[in-house]
């Protein structure tokens, strides 16, 4: 079974399909982990390519199906401080990641440690991770080109 969600809510007209499987193994504990998070699911994404648009309604779709999830505009307190948040809370805090991988997200020095910290809990406590190529040439995908040449170049430095 798939999921179709269309919203304008957030300012635009956008669709996201879910299959049934995906959703229910992000929000069913997994057998092969003791791990209990607070939260199914950390949306790690670039504000200015999808806050407001893609990543908005994946999150919407996603809490309609059940799965509980880390997006920082609903979860982060005023006055808190965002970093030690984010990365305590929200990354570590929850049993998968989906990444939203978007033209400038490796522009941002903020989304390159949050996907650190995701990889980090991926190794660490088998955290899944579920990328997203969102709006990026597939040629650019399968060679490594363009938005994804300079992430892939972010994080060999990083990683050194």
């Amino acid at each position: 079974m798939e999921m179709t969600a269309s919203s304008t809510k957030w300012g635009c007209e956008c669709d996201v399909h879910l299959s049934s499987s995906v959703s229910a193994s992000m929000a069913a504990p997994s057998s092969s982990s003791s791990f209990r998070g607070i939260y199914d699911v950390f949306l790690s994404f670039r504000g200015e390519d999808t806050r407001f648009s893609f990543a908005a309604h994946l999150y919407d779709a996603l809490e309609r199906r059940g799965v509980n999830v880390f997006f920082d505009d609903h979860n982060i307190r005023r006055g808190e401080s965002i970093s030690p948040t984010i990365k305590k809370l929200g990354i570590e805090g929850s049993r998968s990641s989906i990444v939203i991988l978007s033209q400038n997200y490796a522009n941002s020095t903020w989304c390159l440690e949050e996907l650190v910290k995701i990889l980090d809990c991926r190794k660490t406590m088998g955290q899944l991770v579920l990328p997203i190529f969102y709006i990026l040439d597939p040629s650019d995908v399968r060679n490594m080109k363009g938005a994804l040449d300079r992430l892939w170049l972010t994080m060999k430095k990083l990683s050194t």
